[in-house]
């Protein structure tokens, strides 16, 4: 009885519980990330987690001219909560609190701001994904990055 009661306790521990990754920096973003479509490119740069915190960089150009650009960071609250920090531009940061976390994805939302209200990064394999998008899905804009090489190497 005593052994049933421990197999009981633990699976309620288990389905109660967040996973253990809940809440977790996602150090599979880290690195540097390019998108290249003809003379057109994307970037994004994520440093490692530290201080419960990762900073990113990105900036979208043509040829040799740059388009625009975004400071960003993720940022793990003490109650384990983890929120992105858009800044595009150099203006004031809008804050995407995230809304669903996964071993190797994540996606951020705020229904109140215009757009984009959500962001998702994910893996697939040696590649890092990106979406934004409206809450509903609609106006989706996605990125397919593969790791950036010094010199095209």
């Amino acid at each position: 009885m005593r052994k049933h009661i421990s197999i009981v306790a633990a699976t309620l521990l288990l389905t109660l519980s967040p996973p253990l990754w809940a809440g977790e920096l996602p150090d599979w973003l880290t690195g540097e990330w390019l998108q290249n479509a003809g003379d057109r490119w994307s970037e994004e740069v994520w440093t490692l987690p530290r201080g419960g915190t990762m900073i990113g960089m990105g900036r979208v150009g043509r040829g040799e001219s740059l388009r625009s650009w975004e400071v960003m960071r993720i940022v793990r609250a003490a109650d384990g909560s983890l929120t992105l920090h858009a800044a595009p531009e150099g203006g004031p940061a809008t804050v995407f609190p995230a809304v669903e976390q996964g071993v190797r994805d994540v996606t951020f939302a705020n229904p109140d701001h215009d757009y984009p209200q959500r962001i998702r990064y994910w893996r697939e394999g040696r590649l890092l994904m990106a979406e934004t998008s409206k809450m509903d899905g609609s106006g989706a804009q996605n990125w397919t990055y593969s790791p950036a090489t010094p010199n095209g190497q």
